[in-house]
Order: structure tokens, then sequence, then C-alpha cells
């Protein structure tokens, strides 16, 4: 990535203290063989100990929402979608957009469908007409996968369900 001073800078292997886990991305040939894996994922956490209301599933957009759904489904637990109320329900498993991530906590954490063309949100890159302002979408939809992302504890997941995203190489250590 390159700065405003035009300076290069390799996030890959970075790590902060203050960033919570070191995510597990995994990359799936379909979004049924993502929400399956998730589904897993998930039960796994359950089964360990962890309360659903421990653990969040987030993803770009309502678009995305039926993934979610089908993993948490998958995994045999309740769910609480998300609203603009952003609100947590004990006993179920947290499930919402990237956007209303920012401000919560879980000890678990999947992050879905960060797939080419979703992440970042081909719509908005289309609609660019300047360079400028391409960067700033760039730059504010990795932002948004990241918040998405720190906002695990514990376990961090990142998942595609197709063509990953360009984004995840960042994560990948």
């Amino acid at each position: 990535m390159t700065d405003v001073d035009g300076n290069r800078e390799e996030r890959k292997g970075t790590v902060s203290l203050f960033n919570g886990p070191a995510p597990v991305v995994e990359c799936f040939d379909s979004s049924e063989a993502e929400s399956s894996a998730v589904g897993r994922w998930l039960a796994a956490r359950a089964k360990e100990g962890m309360a659903p209301h421990e653990m969040g599933v987030f993803v770009r957009s309502d678009a995305e929402l039926v993934r979610a759904r089908a993993a948490v489904d998958k995994a045999g637990l309740a769910v609480k979608v998300l609203d603009e109320n952003v609100e947590v329900a004990s006993g179920r498993v947290s499930m919402g957009t990237m956007h209303l991530a920012k401000g919560l906590e879980f000890r678990a954490v999947a992050v879905m469908a960060c797939d080419d063309e979703i992440v970042p949100l081909q719509e908005r890159i289309e609609s660019v007409t300047d360079d400028a302002d391409l960067e700033d979408v760039y730059n504010t939809e990795r932002h948004l996968l990241y918040v998405a992302c720190t906002r695990a504890r514990d376990h961090l997941l990142v998942t595609s369900g197709g063509s990953a995203s360009e984004f995840l190489d960042d994560l990948r250590q």
C-alpha cells in the first residue's frame, strides 16, 4: 500500500499487540462450502464452551447475510441479526454487516464472503471517476474489513467462497 506521501508500506507479517488474534484465512470453491466450514468452526467454538453471544459473524453487505445465516444454521446455533440498534442477545450469535461491527467485541469472529468484487464492493469501484477517489474507496473498503476483523478477542476466521479478495493477501502470514 502507498501512503499519501508516496511511501510504500508492506503489511504482510505485521503483528500488533492490540489488534487481537492472528487470522485464519480460508478460501473455498463455493459459498456453500464456505458456509459449511464456518458452521463447523462456530460449532467447534461452542463445543469448547464458548457461549453463542460471544461469537459474531460479519459480511460486507446485506446481500451476503444469507451466507452468514447458513453458517450459523449449520452450527445449530441461534442467531441475532444486528440492526442499527446494534444490540447483541444472550444465547445468540450476532450476525450483521461489517458496518455494524464497530464498537463491538466478541471472543470469536468469522468474517465471511471476502470474495473478489464483494470486498472491495464492485459497485463502489465502478462509481468512481477520479483516481484519487478510487484510492479513497480502496482505503475505506480496507478499513471496513479491518474494523470487522478487530472485533475478535480470541479467534478470528476470515473466509471467501469463490475468487478471494485481493485484501486477503494482507492478512495471510
